[in-house]
C-alpha cells in the first residue's frame, strides 16, 4: 500500500486524518550498504531530515552498513540516536560509539521489543533476512493489536516491490486480511514516509488479541 498523503485510506496519511507527534523514528536496515549507492543515500538522507525535524533515531546499534550511515548521518543533523543490540552482536556488528545511547540486550527478542518500545512507527530501508523478520514481527504485531504504529517500506529504485506484489498475494489467496493489507506500506522517498507515519491510523477493525507485555 503505498503512502500518498493525498489518498486517505485505512492505514494511508490523509489530509484529513489526526496527526500525531513523532518522537522518535525507527529504522530497520541492513549491516551492508548493498550493491547500489541510493541505499546508501537514503540511510543518509534518512538521518538528515530526522534531524532536521527534530526526530529521534532508534536502530539497530550497529556502525556499518546502511546502520552506520543512518546513525551517523542523524548524529551530524544533532538528532538523539538510540542503538539497540545483542551482546552476541555486539562485535560482530560493531557497536556504533561517540553519540549513540547504546541499550545492550541479551536475545534478538528483546531487540526488536525494545526498539519498538521506544519509537512511534517505523521505516523499513533495504537489507537481507534480518531487516525483513523485523519488519514482517513489526506488521505481525500491529495485526494482533500489539503495538499501533505504522510500518512503511522505503521503495528504494523498486527494491521493495517485489515483496509488497507478495503481501498482494498472499491477500488474494486469502492468508492475509484485506483489512489487514494496509498495514505494509509503501514510500518512494524519506519525506512520504515520516510524513505517513506522522499521520497513520490503524484499520478501524483491528483487533486486540495480546497485549505488549504477552509477547
Amino acid at each position: 500500500m503505498e503512502a500518498r498523503p493525498t489518498e486517505a485510506k485505512p492505514g494511508e496519511a490523509g489530509p484529513d486524518r489526526m496527526r500525531h507527534q513523532l518522537r522518535r523514528v525507527c529504522v530497520f536496515c541492513g549491516s551492508s550498504p548493498g550493491s547500489n549507492p541510493a541505499y546508501a543515500e537514503a540511510a543518509r538522507a534518512l538521518g538528515r531530515e530526522v534531524g532536521r525535524r527534530g526526530i529521534g533515531l532508534v536502530y539497530g546499534g550497529g556502525a556499518v552498513g546502511l546502520m552506520g550511515i543512518a546513525a551517523d548521518a542523524a548524529l551530524c543533523a544533532g538528532a538523539e540516536v538510540i542503538g539497540v543490540i545483542p551482546y552476541g552482536l555486539l562485535k560482530r556488528e560493531v557497536g556504533h560509539g561517540g553519540g549513540v545511547e547504546m541499550h545492550v540486550v541479551d536475545t534478538m527478542h528483546e531487540r526488536k521489543a525494545k526498539m519498538a518500545e521506544l519509537s512511534d512507527g517505523f521505516i523499513v530501508l533495504p537489507g537481507g533476512y534480518g531487516t525483513l523478520e523485523e519488519a514482517v514481527e513489526a506488521l505481525t504485531w500491529a495485526q494482533l493489536g500489539i503495538q499501533r504504529k505504522g510500518v512503511i517500506f522505503l521503495d528504494i529504485e523498486g527494491y521493495w516491490s517485489p515483496f509488497l506484489k507478495a503481501l498482494d498475494v498472499m491477500a488474494a489467496e486469502g492468508f492475509v486480511r484485506p483489512a489487514h493489507r494496509p498495514l505494509a506500506m509503501r514510500a518512494g522517498t524519506v519525506a512520504e514516509a515520516l510524513e505517513a507515519l506522522a499521520g497513520f491510523i490503524p484499520p478501524p477493525d483491528t483487533q486486540i488479541w495480546l497485549r505488549p507485555e504477552q509477547i
